[in-house]
């Protein structure tokens, strides 16, 4: 082996193990936690605020409280009152992830 192959291939270890360090220690954007989609209306509050906490997409939601009628900004949605938490009106960032809302 060339002395100038031996120093390429010490540089592309070097590359790989600072990219690695580098992808370790970048910040992760929070993921909505993935568990057994709850079924019926929202009953368990503090679980459900720890789940928007995490910022889901909408179809994150979807999946997660499938009977849950999910209205983003924009949408049409009658106005009848709701008292069993069946129907959440949803903020969304930047990137289309839900960060709040009322039920309504």
């Amino acid at each position: 082996m060339t002395t100038g192959t031996h120093h390429a291939m010490k540089t592309a270890a070097l590359l790989l193990c600072l990219l690695s360090l580098a992808a370790c220690a970048a910040p992760t954007q929070q993921t909505a936690v993935t568990t057994a989609p709850t079924a019926g209306f929202v009953t368990d509050l503090p679980r459900f605020e720890q789940f928007i906490s995490t910022a889901p997409t909408p179809e994150q939601f979807r999946a997660q409280y499938p009977d849950v009628t999910l209205v983003l900004p924009g949408s049409i949605a009658t106005k009848e009152m709701r008292l069993n938490k069946s129907r959440y009106f949803a903020q969304l960032d930047g990137n289309g992830r839900i960060t709040g809302g009322q039920f309504q």
